[in-house]
């Protein structure tokens, strides 16, 4: 064969090569193009364009990223300039009694006591003979600071029990058929770790706080299944139209309540990381070897403890007395001897810990336990965290930093008892209340909820809160209440995003909108970084996605 024939035939076998069929692009199912995207990513802080495939970020960048995917059959959203933000994580919340709350008694707003039993009454007249009035969350500083009681409501409220509990959970109003259904009377004996509010002459007034609740919650009757399973839904679709993907559940509970969850968790609405009261901890660590520690829908390990009760119910323990009551420094819920044994044990088994603390004697306190856990038990990734972190003392936010604990907090707490909080505890402690500015000074991270039902589960007004801190009564406009604890927009959105993942060891799944995790986002009607601060409240959720999935507005499942 001569060297021009094989000269030729090697030509076309290359030219051959060369129109092979190129391979197949992978298929987009969802594009968001065309937005303003805040990544929570350092190293990328910003896209225009949203690629997902499945549950999954597949690519996000500019609209150049296009061209790697085939987005013939993919749904596309023009987001018309529109801000895009990762998912928001609710830190701190009571979801089913509070999914509960929504068809309650609403009386958050009630301003006069009058107002408050008319309330009571109207859905006292709505419910049928026999059934338990719940709910309420009011606010007794609306109408002076005067505590409600049971007379108020008695002539009201003849056929039903009646178990309101103040916006922080921490007392509870019950009428007297409620309290005779518990077998309460004057004869009946003090809580430790609470406290029956009695009148001149030793009778219950119907005023029960923090372990004295249990005297009368103890008496409702159990929902059934399917009432739970109704609560449920209604929650996860009210908390998805405000921009929540993720929620921590702080309920006080047993380890049954992952049956609960396990029945509700295939809506994919919601996902949820779930705790569960901190004596059962050893259940827990049973549940974990047996069956693991979840899924990215369900996720559990993590136990609630109380140290104090709060501050709004003068429970809240301090060092120094209450300024509004010269005798009262609070008081803790467990003894230290029981918080000690407790923390020690669930700690060496490797269980999360998420405890609260409100008042600067119980932060403290906890502060020392902790460090106490560390050095007996060993070093290794705890991440543990301080419920509220309220009313620390400057010298503790160093400790926490020492410590590696999470401040998980609640900002709208700050616009709410910034009404009132200096006159319960004086000019020099609120310094270092809700000192948002002071955690992140000192290198602490910080960790945003919203504690529904004490307030509402919005991360937009909780944002607004922080970066503001301006108080619900429009008292302290425009330079907010104790201005020096502000913190930025993108400081605040960090502490809803990703420190938020970062507090139930999920940062490397979500908390961020990067290639490889979940897709779970919210698009935003402006964009909270250019806007005034003072106008982040009223900014609209336009759509919430979770796993690629529209919540809200619901849209049918494929």
């Amino acid at each position: 064969m001569t060297n021009r024939v094989i000269g030729c035939l090697f030509l076309l076998t290359a030219v051959g090569c060369t129109t092979k069929a190129p391979e197949p692009l992978p298929s987009a199912d969802l594009v968001i193009r065309n937005a303003e995207i805040w990544t929570a990513n350092s190293a990328s802080p910003s896209a225009s364009t949203l690629v997902v495939q499945g549950d999954r970020i597949a690519a996000i960048g500019d609209e150049a990223v296009l061209k790697d995917f085939d987005s013939s059959s993919a749904q596309i959203i023009d987001a018309e300039g529109r801000f895009v933000v990762p998912g928001f994580i609710d830190t701190h919340v009571h979801f089913l009694s509070s999914s509960y709350g929504l068809s309650a008694v609403q009386l958050r707003d009630a301003d006069t006591p009058e107002e408050f039993a008319r309330r009571i009454q109207e859905k006292a007249e709505s419910l049928p003979k026999g059934q338990w009035i719940l709910g309420g969350d009011w606010d007794h500083t609306l109408w002076g600071g005067e505590l409600p009681e049971a007379a108020w409501i008695d002539e009201l409220t003849p056929d039903h029990p009646v178990c309101v509990n103040r916006l922080d959970g921490h007392m509870v109003l019950a009428n007297s058929t409620a309290m005779r259904i518990a077998g309460v009377d004057r004869n009946t004996a003090d809580i430790d770790g609470g406290t029956i509010v009695r009148d001149a002459a030793g009778h219950p007034t119907g005023i029960f706080k923090d372990n004295a609740e249990r005297l009368i919650r103890s008496h409702i009757p159990e929902p059934t299944p399917e009432q739970d399973d109704a609560a449920f839904l209604d929650g996860m679709r009210f908390v998805a139209s405000h921009g929540v993907t993720s929620v921590h559940n702080m309920d006080r509970t047993d380890t049954g309540i992952f049956d609960q969850y396990m029945r509700i968790k295939d809506q994919h609405i919601t996902r949820f990381y779930v705790a569960v009261d901190l004596p059962y901890w050893q259940d827990l660590k049973n549940v974990v070897d047996t069956s693991g520690v979840g899924d990215e829908w369900l996720r559990i390990g993590v136990l609630k403890g109380m140290v104090d009760g709060s501050l709004g119910s003068h429970t809240a323990a301090f060092h120094e007395p209450y300024s509004d009551q010269p005798k009262d420094k609070g008081f803790f819920l467990l003894s230290r001897e029981e918080l000690e044994q407790q923390v020690l044990a669930a700690d060496a088994a490797g269980l999360h810990l998420a405890i609260h603390a409100i008042g600067d004697r119980a932060i403290s306190e906890l502060l020392d336990v902790f460090e106490l856990a560390i050095e007996k038990n060993g070093p290794r990734e705890r991440r543990l965290r301080i419920e509220h972190s309220q009313h620390p003392t400057l010298e503790d936010i160093a400790r926490f930093k020492e410590l590696k604990v999470i401040a998980s907090m609640q900002p709208y707490h700050a616009i709410d008892d910034g009404r009132w909080a200096e006159s319960v505890i004086g000019p020099e402690r609120i310094q270092s209340t809700y000192a948002f500015r002071s955690f992140l000074d000192h290198g602490v991270t910080l960790a945003f909820g919203s504690d529904w039902s004490v307030a509402p589960p919005t991360p937009l007004e909780g944002i607004y809160a922080a970066v503001t801190r301006r108080t619900l009564d429009g008292a302290n406009d425009p330079q907010g209440w104790v201005p020096e604890q502000k913190i930025t927009v993108e400081e605040a959105l960090l502490a809803y995003t990703l420190n938020g993942a970062f507090a139930s060891f999920e940062e490397e799944i979500k908390g961020s909108l990067e290639t490889g995790k979940l897709a779970d986002f919210v698009i935003l009607e402006q964009n909270l970084l250019t806007i005034d601060p003072a106008d982040i409240r009223d900014v609209s959720v336009v759509s919430t996605f979770v796993g690629g999935r529209q919540v809200y507005p619901e849209t049918p499942h494929p």
